[in-house]
């Protein structure tokens, strides 16, 4: 007998398409697919009639340790299941990554309830020079550079070694790793202090003057350059973040004359978001929010398939450091509870974007970039990673509710369609009618996703 059956709901196929039927569950793993009018037998049956079950979410995006440290895997990972989502990959720096990564791992397995995985983040030559060996022991097949901390930026933060030659050997030696991908912001930090000076001498400080400090052909001009970097060394490069319509055209261009695979991630706020926007300088975030024109762009190409993935950036800082201005507010926000919600309103009721084509973007492709077996679709065998979608009712975004270590959410007040009221990890109840379990709160069973 089957553990748990979803039944009757709507199951949306990541690049597929919806269909009615039934998904059963045992032992954590999807067992069986019925047909609309086949009956599966089980322990325990969720009616899902009139609900959509996708695939649950795999965040690629997310800032672990931003708020309160190592407790961020307990607040953020129970925020997660809130929003659908099942597995979280998120940026891992230190001095030495050989030397902090275990103790990372085991805080992780100890206090999320949902599976997670790293990103190595690469900011001197000790990381390029051990990468090979910190990939192959912990997993990882996933490294970001990041070059808005090149010279006097990077130095304000304690980053001394990051440079052009840097992301060269980066790619020279990601491409010795199976499955290895380098991940990259993009922003010509060198210029923006050109836009800087005259912004804040103007006493500009709403978040608009954010985007003209750093426009979004500075973003256009670093991706530009990762490309032909990539394509030189041979190594697949990942776009993180992308902001601009002017980046994403880059792309475009780029994959008309070059083989060498480039993948565009962008983010649920540079979707729905604007420079505009009233949150206002709760809303600063690298790369900036851009205009609407922007917006359109990247859910086109969403919808045509040229951006791959779609995450949260989540960062969960307390509303405190967005202050006391523009200039001194700390970048980015929360966004791991919204992220489906947001998808759904903005993309699918608004702009008739197809529902299997948001699973894509947030579940099977992020699975498939990053080599995470038995993750990202409604498939036999596949881990029991489960969303039940209701895709009627309409909510009110409220920071109070989505159990996160952040106090605010810039989408405050936001009214949105498409809340999960079941999350499923593994099989295991996380969310359940729109409540965390206690499973969640008291029994976190989160595992550690090792890759390659």
């Amino acid at each position: 007998m089957l553990d748990l059956v979803l039944a009757g709901g709507e199951l949306v196929l990541p690049d597929t398409g919806v269909v009615r039927g039934s998904v059963g569950i045992k032992d954590g793993r999807i067992a069986a697919i019925a047909e609309a009018g086949e009956t599966l037998t089980a322990a325990e049956t969720i009616d899902c009639r009139d609900k959509w079950v996708m695939p649950g979410l795999i965040d690629p995006h997310t800032h672990i340790g931003f708020g309160a440290k190592e407790l961020d895997f307990e607040t953020e990972a129970r925020s997660a299941a809130i929003g659908g989502v099942t597995s979280l990959l998120t940026f891992h720096r230190s001095p030495d990554l050989r030397q902090s990564t275990p103790e990372w791992i085991a805080e992780g397995e100890t206090r999320s309830c949902i599976d997670f995985g790293l990103h190595f983040g690469l900011t001197s030559k000790l990381h390029i020079d051990t990468l090979v060996e910190t990939a192959q022991r912990f997993g990882v097949t996933s490294f970001k550079v990041y070059l808005m901390y090149k010279g006097a930026a990077g130095a304000a933060k304690g980053f001394t070694e990051i440079d052009d030659g840097l992301l060269y050997r980066t790619l020279l030696q990601a491409r010795q790793v199976p499955g290895g991908v380098v991940g990259v912001h993009c922003e010509n930090v060198e210029v923006i202090p050109v836009f800087r000076g005259p912004l804040k001498e103007a006493g500009r400080d709403d978040l608009a003057a954010w985007d003209e400090q750093s426009p979004d052909f500075l973003e256009a001009e670093n991706v530009s350059r990762v490309i032909y970097f990539g394509a030189k060394a041979e190594c697949p490069v990942n776009i993180v973040h992308l902001s601009s319509a002017e980046g994403l055209e880059i792309v475009r261009r780029h994959r008309l004359f070059h083989r060498n695979p480039v993948t565009i991630e962008t983010c649920a706020h540079y979707l729905c978001m604007t420079r505009d926007d009233p949150a206002g300088i709760v809303a600063k975030v690298n790369p900036p929010l851009r205009r609407k024109a922007d917006c359109d762009a990247l859910w086109e190409g969403v919808r045509d398939g040229a951006i791959v993935t779609v995450g949260s950036d989540h960062v969960p800082r307390k509303r405190a450091t967005k202050g006391p201005d523009l200039w001194g507010a700390s970048a980015g926000f929360p966004g791991l509870a919204t992220l489906l919600p947001l998808l759904i309103e903005d993309g699918y009721y608004d702009r008739g974007i197809p529902l299997e084509r948001i699973a894509a973007v947030t579940s099977l492709n992020v699975a498939k970039l990053y080599g995470l077996r038995g993750k990202g679709a409604i498939a036999v065998g596949n881990d029991a990673d489960l969303v039940v979608v209701d895709p009627h009712t309409i909510r009110m975004v409220d920071h109070a509710e989505l159990a996160s270590h952040s106090d605010y959410t810039p989408v405050q007040g936001r009214m949105l369609r498409g809340w999960p009221v079941h999350t499923l990890s593994r099989g295991r109840h996380l969310l359940a009618d729109g409540h965390l379990t206690e499973a969640a709160l008291t029994a976190p069973a989160g595992r550690y996703l090792r890759r390659g």
